[in-house]
């Protein structure tokens, strides 16, 4: 793996992104700064809040290491750096949402966590890519059986290569859920899946220095 790539992937802990829910909050830890810990919560941008300090409405009750205990509307819980947003006074993780908030990592590159059918993965927004586009490692992994897709052969710099156009039941990041996805297969080692325009058409979206906000369309 190219040292580049390994650097995008050792910084995409640090992103932070978060959904707005109906009547829930929501918060997610992306950085530490020794007693502080930077939230991102309602899809704000990060802020460093120290232990006993409140940030709307979210109490940091205490931070060690990579790891912070929140109080949100009367409830403790911890919140992991680099992990999913957790939330409070929702319905609870039904994919209803519809906007998600990511903040750029170094070079500009919005990456985030999420699932396909289920199984949690990695992404990295391409606006240049026609769909959602993984390596063959990353979808056995996944279980999925891209083998019965539609073939289709491309042109790489090593030469033609065989990859296969398949169907996703879904496509997840935190509380937004989009079903039936076009994606793309490939022979190729990829350290993450790259978020194509199969994802991303079907979202407004806008870019404020460093958060690109997705607003669900359809």
């Amino acid at each position: 793996m190219p040292a580049s790539l390994r650097h995008v992937l050792a910084l995409s802990a640090l992103i932070g992104f978060t959904l707005g829910a109906a009547q829930a909050q929501s918060v997610a830890m992306t950085g530490g700064m020794g007693s502080k810990a930077l939230l991102v919560v309602d899809g704000s941008p990060p802020k460093a809040v120290g232990v006993g300090d409140t940030f709307k409405g979210v109490k940091v009750i205490s931070v060690n290491g990579d790891k912070t205990v929140v109080e949100m509307k009367g409830v403790r819980q911890t919140v992991v750096l680099g992990g999913a947003p957790i939330s409070v006074g929702g319905s609870g993780g039904g994919g209803t949402g519809n906007q998600i908030v990511l903040s750029a990592v170094s070079g500009g590159h919005f990456m985030s966590q999420g699932t396909i059918n289920g199984k949690a993965t990695q992404f990295m927004v391409d606006t240049g890519a026609t769909t959602i586009a993984m390596g063959m490692a990353e979808a056995q992994r996944m279980g999925i059986k891209y083998q019965d897709g539609q073939r289709f052969q491309g042109s790489t710099a090593n030469g033609v290569v065989t990859g296969y156009g398949i169907k996703l039941a879904s496509v997840r990041i935190q509380d937004v859920e989009i079903f039936n996805v076009d994606a793309a297969v490939l022979p190729q080692s990829m350290p993450y899946i790259l978020l194509g325009n199969s994802f991303l058409s079907r979202f407004q979206m806008k870019r404020d220095n460093d958060t690109l906000t997705l607003t669900k369309r359809y």
